[in-house]
């Protein structure tokens, strides 16, 4: 495995996550929604940074880049067809896009439906994906922007990533979601324990994710719809618990 993913806590319920490429040390950050957590963790491990990846425009998700970049001037990157709500960005991608990271490489998924905008990214040398706020644990993202049936393909694309793949979601959301989700499915033997796991995880301060894609596509009611209409019911009963 060379590319790793650790979780950085930030605001209240955000998770920004550092990426280091263990062959080569280069470092990146995800979503960094405020400066001041991301520079103490890159000081308490020694490192600079080298790039910043961005998912999406929304404050929670860009407030703290221009920061670290002042600090560190580090390659920023993100979707060329949202870049008029984003950063300055040096690299601008879109789908299918490959960013190369020391000995890694990131792709870039197109998932839009929270945002218009939204991107996703997966890493193939350590099985991760960066997927913002297009999928939680147990849950997705509003569609602020998109339709559910823009929501419903783009989680799909997902369906071709390996089952141990880490999902690095942008919140901690899964308490909350894990509540709705039993609604949906209450006799689901995989949703009850992953619900009771989530809540030995939050009363001990510790978070829930990553979480493998094979424990979402067995217990997240978002990935396990048939099809956009089933997805949009879902997603309406959600916005209205």
């Amino acid at each position: 495995m060379t590319v790793t993913a650790q979780a950085i806590p930030m605001l209240s319920d955000n998770y920004s996550w550092l990426l280091i490429d263990s062959a080569t040390g280069k470092t990146g950050i995800v979503d960094p929604a405020e400066a001041a957590p991301a520079i103490a963790v890159l000081e308490s491990i020694g490192k600079n940074l080298d790039f910043i990846f961005l998912t999406h425009h929304h404050d929670d998700h860009i407030g703290g880049v221009a920061e670290l970049v002042e600090a560190y001037h580090p390659i920023v990157v993100g979707n060329q067809a949202d870049s008029h709500r984003l950063p300055k960005l040096d690299i601008a991608v879109h789908e299918g896009s490959l960013v190369d990271f020391g000995n890694a490489r990131l792709r870039v998924i197109e998932t839009p439906g929270h945002t218009l905008g939204h991107i996703s990214y997966y890493i193939a040398d350590g099985g991760i994906l960066l997927s913002g706020d297009t999928l939680f644990s147990l849950g997705c993202g509003r569609l602020f922007e998109g339709s559910p049936a823009q929501m419903f393909s783009s989680i799909a694309k997902y369906s071709d990533l390996p089952d141990d793949t880490w999902v690095c979601a942008g919140h901690e959301y899964t308490s909350a979601n894990a509540r709705f989700a039993l609604t949906q499915e209450p006799d689901n033997e995989a949703l009850l324990h992953r619900a009771r796991q989530v809540q030995v995880l939050r009363g001990q301060g510790l978070p829930t994710l990553p979480v493998t894609l094979r424990q979402e596509r067995a217990t997240n009611p978002f990935i396990r719809a048939k099809d956009a209409e089933t997805f949009g019911r879902i997603r309406a009963a959600k916005d209205n618990a």
